[in-house]
């Protein structure tokens, strides 16, 4: 490492795969609930599973981030971290509220967490995504001041690169927007309304911000191309993100009765997002070509286009195959969104989590020229375990939710299948989805074994220094 604090990123990320791992066990639960209804309960019900499982993919990627952020911004900003103190305790603090939370919601019903927690006095528990109790959420915004103070601290007093800026602006807006979070008005309108500008300003706005540094950081790491083709390349793509995805959060109000421009700006506007995620793997495909450099760490470079083409795929191609008004209007809430959110989330967020501890793990663990080739190879093969499957479980629940609009949304009311009726005929598409979904375990569990794969004359090549001429940096 360049800077001995850069290392309080690892309990980060270690700390975060240990919770995507419980991500996909709940969401392997889920997945046998939809077939066999009764499967766990009472002791975990179904919305208790599906309330831990998307809990677990917030926590786990914040995680991520943050592991990242205390990764890549000493040796963005050629200095060491301002309080590796503060980042310790901040992980130690975080990790306990979430792993309180997580037990609150498995072992006491919820309206009794409710209680336990004081909820009344502030009440914000209750939504989608944002189930914390509040005194968690409250937890959540300290945590994010002093990680955003320690990280603005030591960009403050180093390089300011525009990684850096462009990443400590997405955490900025990260932390701004969690704020809507605690407004939780009676007017139902209302608490969608704002509560979108959480969930979608998150995945759609900001957090594209912080996907785009990190990515833009590792390419400059394993191919050596010079800094500024790859920051000329991040300015068009956040600018991209931003004006699209900010304007197009207006695509979640066709059912929540603002006016009806929003129909109009929110179609358009998303029609639009699809663009940066498109240029986002043109970037990542020229930079790799144009690579000045032959990097150890190979399967960083395949993890880091790899997230650039999933992203687009699942964020852009799926997000707009169901988001224009006429569409959506037959398609809300159907499998078609869970297709697209599956995808979305794994390729763009995922998967840029993976591609920096990919990058940056070897290095902490002492091995400057990635991890030896045989732990690459396995890992590799964990790669293509995940995106297929993945890939698979997403062309499932498409075909799945198109079956459901057929037979519940297009037909007139005297010939539409109820709810269960239709979901009684989707049952093979779920049994396939869950195949699936053993074979994505199976690619993780593949993963966390490449951590300690490899021979000791293996580890040993790999632990020699590169030998560079410094252009790279």
């Amino acid at each position: 490492m360049k800077f001995e604090s850069q290392a309080v990123a690892k309990p980060y990320f270690i700390f975060a795969l240990a919770l995507f791992a419980g991500q996909i066990l709940f969401g392997l639960i889920i997945g046998l609930q939809y077939i066999i209804g009764d499967f766990l309960f009472p002791y975990i019900p179904f919305n208790v599973a599906r309330m831990v499982h998307t809990n677990l993919l917030i926590v786990w990627l914040l995680f991520g981030f943050m592991g990242a952020t205390y990764y890549l911004v000493p040796e963005e900003a050629d200095t060491e971290l301002h309080s590796p103190w503060l980042a310790k305790a901040l992980f130690w603090i975080f990790a306990a509220a979430g792993t309180a939370t997580v037990l609150g919601y498995l072992l006491v019903p919820y309206a009794t967490l409710a209680e336990l927690t004081m909820n009344d006095l502030l009440p914000t528990m209750g939504r989608e995504f944002l189930e914390q109790p509040t005194i968690t959420k409250i937890g959540i915004v300290i945590v994010a001041l002093g990680f955003i103070y320690n990280v603005g601290m030591t960009i403050l007093k180093g390089r300011k690169t525009v990684v850096n800026m462009v990443l400590i602006t997405g955490l900025i807006g990260l932390a701004v927007f969690f704020l809507f979070s605690f407004y939780n008005p009676h007017n139902l309108v209302l608490d969608k309304y704002f509560w979108w500008w959480v969930v979608h300003l998150w995945v759609e706005g900001v957090w594209e911000l912080i996907m785009g540094a990190i990515l833009a950081f590792t390419l400059i790491k394993v191919t050596g191309v010079d800094r500024e083709v790859i920051e000329k390349w991040l300015y068009i793509i956040i600018a991209m993100a931003l004006i699209s995805g900010i304007i197009g959060t207006g695509h979640h109000y066709y059912w929540i009765g603002p006016g009806e421009y929003w129909l109009w700006l929110g179609s358009i506007f998303s029609a639009i997002e699809p663009v940066p995620f498109f240029m986002m793997t043109v970037f990542a495909f020229r930079m790799v070509r144009q690579r000045r450099i032959e990097h150890g760490n190979k399967i960083a470079t395949t993890w880091a286009v790899g997230t650039a083409v999933m992203a687009f795929l699942g964020a852009g191609v799926w997000g707009f195959i169901h988001t224009l008004a006429p569409v959506n209007f037959f398609t809300h809430g159907s499998q078609v969104t869970a297709a697209h959110g599956h995808l979305a989330f794994f390729g763009a967020y995922a998967m840029i989590v993976m591609t920096i501890i990919s990058y940056s793990m070897p290095i902490m663990r002492g091995r400057p020229q990635g991890n030896p080739e045989s732990a690459q190879k396995l890992e590799r093969m964990a790669f293509w375990m995940m995106v297929i499957s993945m890939l698979g479980i997403t062309l499932t629940l498409t075909a799945a939710g198109a079956y459901q609009v057929a037979l519940q949304r297009l037909p007139d009311d005297a010939n539409a299948l109820a709810f269960m009726a239709t979901q009684d005929k989707l049952m093979p598409f779920y049994w396939t989805r869950l195949v699936f979904g053993l074979v994505f375990l199976a690619g993780l569990v593949t993963y966390f074994a490449s951590f300690f794969a490899g021979s000791k004359e293996e580890v040993a090549a790999s632990e020699k220094p590169e030998s560079c001429c410094g252009s790279c940096s």
